[in-house]
């Protein structure tokens, strides 16, 4: 009798266990964000993916949207340009830097590493984790892409 009663104690446990997993996990509502400008629309891509309170921005490169051409000055130039695209998404949102949680920094030559941190480490004071690497042929002829992840 006593072992029987266990037992349905455990199976009670149990029940309640997998209903209580089951039930605590709600799902999540992804939303498409796309870009303000009707030709960046355009893009096969969102602006911003917000999962809950995380906002995946898609990579921005070093353009000056207002002239329609890459920064002058080089690495440093488009490293400033990037962040300040990426500034601009994240406000939309009511986010700022402070909420980066992660940056993927890709560069087109891997000896620019030392002057595209000059310029990074001025915006992201919080230091976000962060991958870099370099690849060949960024969107028009860019020298950085940076993508980032926020959290609200």
């Amino acid at each position: 009798m006593k072992v029987m009663g266990l037992q349905t104690i455990l199976v009670v446990f149990m029940v309640v266990a997998i209903q209580q997993n089951i039930f605590s996990q709600k799902r999540t509502e992804i939303i498409f964000h796309k870009s303000p400008d009707p030709e960046r629309q355009k893009a096969p891509f969102s602006e911003a993916v917000q999962a809950g309170n995380l906002f995946f921005l898609a990579g921005q490169i070093g353009m000056d949207r207002a002239v329609g051409k890459l920064a002058e000055g080089g690495i440093q130039g488009e490293t400033e340009q990037a962040i300040k695209n990426i500034q601009g998404v994240l406000a939309r949102h009511g986010l700022t830097l402070d909420n980066v949680v992660k940056c993927t920094v890709i560069l087109s030559d891997i000896n620019d590493f030392r002057a595209f941190n000059e310029i990074y480490v001025k915006y992201f004071t919080k230091k976000p984790a962060r991958t870099t690497y370099a690849a060949a042929g960024l969107a028009v002829g860019a020298k950085i892409e940076i993508d980032v992840t926020a959290v609200k």
